[in-house]
């Protein structure tokens, strides 16, 4: 079984939250501290270790809670900044993956025209 997730936007909030909220935590943080409509992104937030991460989507009739734990390593991701960032689905699977998904994003793809 594969889980798809859909929305507008990918937000990363910018803040190391407390991770004993949960879905109804995370959904009145959005709404009153972020100002967004929950039910139109994915949301992913981090822990203070930056080796946990929640995403929270809307998925047809209620809300998905994903929670990933690296076992080795840390999420890499630049913290103590305000707000949200909005990132693109690429980004999304690398940072799920556990790569360094802000560097990953100038790696472009080569291509030629005459090979030697």
């Amino acid at each position: 079984m594969q889980l798809q997730l859909y929305g507008n936007k990918i937000w990363v909030f910018r803040q190391a939250i407390d991770f004993r909220r949960s879905i109804d935590g995370l959904v009145s943080f959005i709404q009153q501290d972020i100002k967004h409509n929950p039910q139109e992104g994915i949301y992913i937030f981090y822990n203070r270790g930056r080796d946990k991460i929640k995403c929270l989507s809307w998925h047809k009739n209620g809300f998905v809670l994903i929670y990933k734990r690296l076992e080795k390593g840390k999420f890499m991701v630049e913290l103590n900044k305000e707000g949200v960032m909005a990132i693109d689905y690429t980004a999304f699977g690398w940072l799920l993956a556990g790569l360094d998904w802000q560097k990953m994003h100038a790696w472009k793809e080569l291509n030629f025209d005459k090979f030697s």
